[in-house]
């Protein structure tokens, strides 16, 4: 089933404008994301939603997921669902203009016959990381709490970079900060539940 970009699209602005209702510059970060390919491109080149407006998709599944999880913490208060929320949102918006188009081969097993294809490629403009850069994008238009920084930062668990190389500070920030564990859990079960799903 084709993924609805403008439906998605229109939620997703909607969400970020009610999450971060009062807070400046907001308006300014959705005009950013709008001025870029954010609700176009795939959430990945091959693990989940790797097709056109994926990205856009996984945020909102990753938004849905954060709700849920919210109800997990002690002292759920309405400016902090509103701010997990928030972050669940953005919290890959470092792949806006990260991916490039090129055509490849491959056999069509009906005909027989070799065709074009495009495919998703990684051209890394501005290679900060990946949470990191997500935090210091999103930062650059509306300022983040240091619990949405640590978040976004860590968003990855121990897929990042930093904690495969054996540190500690996934682990500090997730202690300190339980936001950004609830955070990479909504996005693991929006990317091994909701999205497999959708594959298979």
């Amino acid at each position: 089933m084709e993924i609805n970009m403008e439906e998605n699209k229109r939620r997703f602005m909607a969400l970020v404008s009610e999450c971060a209702a009062g807070r400046r510059g907001a308006d300014r970060l959705l005009d950013w994301l709008a001025s870029t390919d954010f609700f176009a491109v795939p959430a990945s080149t091959r693990f989940h939603l790797s097709e056109p407006g994926g990205l856009c998709l996984h945020s909102l599944h990753v938004h849905d997921r954060m709700v849920q999880l919210m109800g997990l913490l002690p002292d759920p208060y309405p400016e902090r669902v509103l701010s997990a929320r928030l972050v669940a949102l953005l919290h890959d918006v470092c792949k806006a203009n990260f991916y490039t188009v090129e055509m490849r081969n491959r056999k069509n097993e009906e005909t027989g016959r070799w065709e074009k294809y495009p495919f998703y490629i990684v051209e890394e403009k501005f290679p900060y990381g990946h949470g990191e850069k997500s935090a210091f994008l999103v930062d650059r238009y509306l300022r983040l709490t240091a619990e949405e920084a640590m978040a976004i930062r860590w968003h990855m668990g121990g897929f990042d970079d930093a904690a495969r190389g054996g540190g500690y500070a996934v682990g500090n920030a997730f202690d300190k900060y339980p936001m950004a564990m609830l955070l990479h859990m909504a996005d693991m079960l929006a990317s091994h539940i909701d999205e497999a799903e959708r594959e298979g």
